[in-house]
């Protein structure tokens, strides 16, 4: 049985690398470049992060999360994990260096396994390299992320889909090249068999952003997320991504993994975390002494640590089954993921805000921003409660009802069950 917790010394040299090169290279431009993430490159911007695109590059691990075949490394899922947990210590900007940024990540993957050749190569290179964004529409601002209320249609006239309909919490619609949109295309169904995807050029004529919102505590100026409307957008037949009716699945193809992924990250956005709070513990004095002499402040800081090696486990151990049985087979252990993940970050948070008292809420410290990138977690890639109801059902799947009026640990139903087995042995 091979079970252990090694890494292999060539790729640990990686990580060792990665884990330097991240701390002191690519954190600093969160301070230096702040909120321009998704923002167009300007000459400025170039001149620090494209050297530093090509040192990732050069040591072999640029977009680790992709297949050799389209340009990435296919590490598969544990390797992945611990490249992502040195890459959350940096946020967005690791992302960017490093080629896996949401959620471009994801829209990569539904191009290459359902786009034409024309899409692939007008759009997949240019994205895969970071050189554009593109933008995933398909929450609606009267229902959310519930598909069962959608309202936009895409009707087929000739040879062409006419898409009509209005979308909210477009990331990053601003700034993208192209947008997936999800739109009804048969009523008539159940909604899960009545969507499909489609490619939709940024430039094409009928979209309008009609409001761009941002996130609390980011600039203006951020790339955001936008409220869209569609009107009689016109597209070729070819602009369907996989079959029609099978919006669902094309969907399920990116939410899966972007799922697992932000997990993996939270790994060091907590790790980040503790490290501010130690250091605060331990620089803050009191009378007597500094704040680490407080049992308060010690339960913080061994919750904070507790939790994150629990969580850390779970993500390694979920990594473990999808790279040795398939995504699918561990359905249940990435919803638990969904669901534990914004809890760890908003309490870790929490926890080092009151280390740091009156400036941790303020702009000069990241934590107030980390707190509401963790309740963002709750919200992305579906609600965290949709997330319980569905764990919830998939693991009562696996139990059935007891027979008879009292449950099966009654101690009269576990009595008779033994003098069934060993009857025959008692005086």
């Amino acid at each position: 049985m091979a079970w252990d917790f090694s890494t292999d010394p060539e790729f640990q040299r990686k990580l060792d690398w990665a884990e330097v090169f991240v701390e002191e290279k690519v954190v600093p431009l969160e301070a230096l470049f702040p909120d321009l993430e998704f923002q167009p490159l300007t000459p400025e911007r170039r001149r620090i992060v494209d050297p530093l695109k090509q040192e990732v590059r050069d040591h072999g691990l640029w977009a680790p999360h992709l297949d050799p075949e389209l340009g990435g490394q296919g590490f598969g899922a544990v390797k992945l994990t611990l490249i992502n947990e040195i890459l959350g210590r940096a946020g967005t900007w690791a992302s960017v260096v490093f080629g896996t940024m949401a959620p471009d990540t994801g829209n990569a993957e539904i191009l290459a396994r359902f786009g034409t050749p024309e899409q692939k190569d007008r759009y997949l290179e240019p994205l895969l390299s970071g050189e554009i964004f593109s933008c995933f529409s398909m929450t609606e601002p009267q229902g959310g992320a519930d598909p069962r209320v959608f309202t936009t249609r895409a009707v087929r006239a000739g040879d062409e889909w006419v898409i009509n309909g209005l979308k909210y919490f477009s990331s990053n619609v601003s700034t993208a090249s192209f947008l997936i949109v999800m739109a009804l295309t048969d009523p008539d169904v159940p909604v899960q068999k009545g969507t499909s995807m489609f490619l939709v050029p940024r430039e094409t004529e009928g979209i309008v952003i009609e409001e761009n919102h941002q996130i609390y505590g980011h600039a203006p100026g951020a790339a955001g997320h936008g409220l869209v409307r569609y009107t009689d957008v016109r597209v070729p037949l070819d602009a369907m991504l996989g079959d029609p009716g099978n919006g669902f699945g094309v969907a399920q193809s990116r939410l899966a993994g972007g799922r697992i992924h932000h997990a993996m990250r939270a790994i060091g956005y907590c790790r980040r975390l503790l490290d501010m709070a130690a250091e605060r513990a331990l620089s803050r004095k009191t009378a007597p002494g500094v704040l680490a002499d407080k049992q308060f402040v010690q339960g913080f800081l061994a919750d904070s640590y507790t939790e994150l090696l629990q969580f850390r486990m779970a993500v390694l151990y979920t990594a473990w089954i999808i790279e040795t049985q398939g995504g699918d087979a561990a359905r249940k252990e990435i919803a638990a993921l969904k669901i534990a993940t914004p809890k760890l970050v908003t309490d870790a948070v929490h926890r080092t805000i009151q280390l740091h008292g009156g400036l941790g809420l303020t702009a000069e410290l990241p934590l107030a921003r980390m707190w509401t990138s963790g309740m963002t977690l709750g919200l992305a890639d579906g609600p965290t409660e949709v997330h319980k109801v569905n764990l919830a059902k998939a693991l009562l799947r696996d139990y059935k009802a007891v027979e008879g009026l009292w449950p099966s640990e009654m101690r009269s139903n576990r009595l008779a069950e033994a003098h069934a087995l060993y009857g025959d042995l008692l005086d």
